[in-house]
């Protein structure tokens, strides 16, 4: 991934400052220990293999986040309702990584309108 020569509008330099401050204060070691303990969490959570998600749902992700690209995903997202019988609506945001709040207003827009709909 190469650098970006500016900031995206939705990502001020003191925003920047602000994260460097409190990851060079604190660490990042909350944002890691999952992947840390990756084959406990499988033994923690083997209980609920199969399980369905029950409650109405909304699938939102960007084209370009790199999870959508993981092995199995091309056959995972359309078969989504297979896991989650009350999927309402799947999002792709084209253009959007990981970080789906890189685009507010469209993701504001399919909340508000997953919310009306419940």
């Amino acid at each position: 991934m190469a650098d970006p020569e500016t900031l995206p509008a939705w990502l001020t330099e003191a925003d920047v400052d602000f994260y460097v401050g409190e990851f060079t204060r604190t660490g990042f070691r909350g944002g890691l220990n999952w992947y840390r303990n990756i084959d406990r969490n499988w033994e923690l959570l083997a209980a609920y293999g199969g399980a369905r998600v029950q409650v109405p749902a909304l699938y939102v992700a960007g084209d370009h986040d790199l999870v959508v690209a993981f092995r199995g995903m091309d056959q995972l997202i359309p078969n989504l309702a297979k896991l989650v019988p009350n999927l309402r609506k799947t999002l792709m945001l084209p253009g959007c990584g990981h970080w789906t709040q890189e685009r507010p207003a469209e993701v504001n827009a399919a909340m508000l309108d997953f919310l009306k709909g419940l």
